[in-house]
């Protein structure tokens, strides 16, 4: 299925999706050789002005905007819900999701990330609801599955066309007034061009070309916004949202 989208542009959004597949395999790969990906960064970025503001924030634990407690009270967890985390990357194991009393269910699109959850999973003896390797645009989940939601860190390698389609399936997935929580670039921020740096120099391009009014604007179409919170330090805009009726 090309959700109408021509060939030759559905062809250059599969490469990269497999591209950022890739990026992320190798971090999971470094991860389980003890290897931190953020040290021994290259001059260019360890020499730019931003660099100790970056080094900074990772000190404070404050680089993952997926940890935030913000999040947590926000959604308000419950034993009856059930919790989509949409291109969930390892917030199960370092991000305290492992401890929520809603229904975990995850969707990333690295077999190695899918692979060592698995892992954490049998060890810890969890009891989640699934894991499923693939892209955050098309889900294998029912119509308005989902009671509590988020989408953290993703939408920054993909361009317009492309969010939309993954607000259009969080939407679709979402039960009606359904609380959801993403994070989008915030362009207008100066330290956003330091964190592209980042993100290239570990194989994952930056593609994200909206505003945030723009986004917005697509949001309002889908979700209400109950609250927004500017992270000036890693230049991200955290959204707290409605799903609309």
């Amino acid at each position: 299925m090309k959700l109408g989208m021509p060939d030759h542009d559905f062809g250059k959004m599969e490469n990269h999706l497999e591209v950022i597949a890739k990026s992320y395999d190798r971090s999971v790969d470094l991860g389980r050789k003890g290897i931190d990906i953020y040290t021994n960064l290259p001059e260019y970025i360890t020499n730019d002005p931003d660099y100790s503001t970056f080094q900074k924030c990772r000190a404070e634990g404050d680089d993952s905007s997926s940890g935030r407690k913000d999040i947590r009270d926000y959604l308000s967890p419950a034993t009856d819900m059930k919790f989509i985390d949409l291109g969930c990357c390892l917030n199960l194991m370092f991000n305290g999701y492992d401890n929520w009393p809603s229904l975990y269910h995850g969707v990333d699109i690295s077999n190695e990330t899918i692979n060592l959850l698995h892992e954490f999973i049998a060890k810890k003896n969890l009891h989640i609801g699934s894991l499923f390797c693939g892209s955050v645009h098309k889900t294998p989940f029912e119509d308005s599955s989902f009671d509590i939601g988020a989408c953290i860190g993703v939408f920054e390698y993909f361009k317009r066309s492309f969010v939309e389609k993954v607000l259009i399936e969080a939407y679709r997935i979402m039960k009606p007034c359904g609380q959801f929580v993403l994070d989008a670039p915030n362009n207008e921020n100066s330290m956003r061009r330091f964190m592209n740096l980042i993100e290239e120099y570990m194989g994952r391009p930056v593609r994200f070309d909206i505003s945030p009014h723009e986004f917005e604007d697509i949001l309002q179409n889908y979700f209400d916004i109950d609250k927004k919170d500017e992270l000036n330090d890693v230049a991200m805009i955290q959204y707290f949202l409605r799903r609309k009726k």
